[in-house]
């Protein structure tokens, strides 16, 4: 649907239309009782509209397109799932429209007024990132923060499906899939494909299959993310490693992923993929199945604990394989641990409240992220400078779902902010 198109939708859905405009081609008078739901998918644009035309009533669906013409070329006139419209309106009425029946279609011509459409075209062809950004300060805070509210859930439920999708995958191992979803994190964005490729080639249970036992978590991680392949290594650690994972992946049948490029370049050393898979098999070794720990701690500190594993002593004096540095412990540092919480714990206690219809689960959830700091990132620095600060990980979480759903997308017609603004005299002064 086009920027265009989806301005049409709008007008209508909040009927924002001149009540004195809508009139039929033939000249009857359009009475709008009830717009209809407003359809995304397939079909037509609104369900279950109710409308008066002349002294008649009517009960039926809504197509709305810029012109006449575009009801043939979206294949309208042939599709019986449009019989049911009573009502095209288009901005450029060009040609009769019939449905499948063979049936004219009443049809009204949609006029967006001046106003709302300089507001929108403002917002959707701005340059900056944020569309409103000079103007959320002229949005009450409780409109803002009821908006973030619903933003925060609408993320979650975004990750409960991919949850749901990845319990399907794995006949409903929630150990498993909290495995994945955390090996998945540790990548911390730059590495996150290539850590879950790792995760997808390992199961769980060989991992717990060697709980008590690091370093064969360790050659086990580290060989199937491709790492044990150099010829010329003469490091003693490196070379166990090697040999280890040789004797494992025959046991296992594993193939190592060469096909995974783990990024170090422009990264802290701290955020070397070698120092994340060696923080990541510590945890792994340390914690069992830490799912089932996690689903009866009532506290986040007492989670954030469970996370707080340092890595191997090899790993106390190297970033990398051979290359030695000075001494210095490498556990995860807070803001790494938060963004575990955040983007680990947080989404599968919620996903697994669902899945029970537990609310229990689900408030808890909720009440980690407001327990949490807000991340701290590009996206979450620019809604500050616009004055709308992150109180906790709940809001922060929010203003990326605002940002990377809504505001990089153009959406503003979907959003809360957005539909304020539009209606407003500010963005043409």
């Amino acid at each position: 649907m086009t920027a265009k198109e989806q301005l049409l939708h709008y007008v209508w859905m909040y009927r924002l239309i001149p009540s004195d405009s809508l009139t039929t081609i033939d000249g009857q008078y359009i009475e709008v009782i009830d717009p209809g739901m407003h359809n995304r998918d397939a079909g037509p644009d609104f369900f279950n509209a109710k409308i008066k035309i002349g002294d008649k009533i009517w009960a039926g669906n809504v197509e709305i397109h810029c012109s006449s013409d575009d009801w043939v070329k979206h294949g309208h006139s042939c599709d019986k799932a449009y019989n049911s419209v009573i009502l095209h309106l288009a901005e450029n009425a060009n040609a009769p429209v019939f449905n499948q029946l063979g049936e004219k279609i009443p049809q009204c011509v949609i006029t967006v007024p001046n106003d709302i459409r300089a507001n929108a075209d403002y917002l959707i062809f701005s340059l900056s990132r944020i569309p409103c950004k000079q103007f959320l300060n002229i949005i009450p805070s409780p409109i803002i923060y009821s908006w973030l509210n619903r933003l925060s859930i609408e993320r979650l439920e975004r990750k409960t499906d991919e949850i749901f999708s990845l319990l399907e995958r794995y006949n409903d191992s929630w150990d498993e899939v909290f495995y994945l979803v955390l090996t998945r994190n540790f990548g911390f964005g730059l590495n996150s494909e290539e850590f879950q490729g790792l995760a997808f080639s390992l199961p769980f249970n060989y991992i717990l299959r060697h709980s008590d036992n690091l370093f064969q978590i360790e050659a086990l991680l580290f060989g199937q993310a491709g790492m044990l392949k150099q010829k010329t290594q003469h490091d003693v650690y490196y070379v166990r490693l090697k040999e280890e994972y040789a004797f494992l992946s025959a046991k296992y049948s594993l193939q190592s992923r060469d096909d995974l490029y783990f990024k170090s370049m422009r990264i802290r050393p701290r955020s070397f993929p070698q120092i994340r898979i060696a923080q990541l098999a510590s945890l792994l070794q340390s914690s069992g199945r830490l799912f089932s720990h996690i689903l009866v701690k009532e506290d986040i500190r007492e989670i954030r604990t469970l996370f707080q594993t340092s890595p191997s002593a090899y790993w106390e004096t190297h970033y990398n394989f051979g290359v030695a540095s000075p001494k210095m412990d490498k556990p995860l540092g807070e803001s790494s641990l938060d963004i575990l919480l955040i983007n680990t714990v947080v989404p599968i206690l919620f996903a697994y409240g669902r899945r029970r219809d537990s609310e229990k689960y689900c408030d808890k959830a909720i009440r980690f992220m407001e327990a949490l700091k807000p991340e701290r990132n590009s996206i979450v620095r620019e809604f500050a400078q616009a004055g709308v600060t992150a109180r906790h990980a709940f809001d922060s979480q929010a203003l990326i779902q605002l940002c990377k759903e809504y505001c990089d997308t153009r959406k503003c017609l979907y959003c809360t902010i957005g539909h304020k603004l539009l209606t407003s005299t500010h963005l043409n002064q």
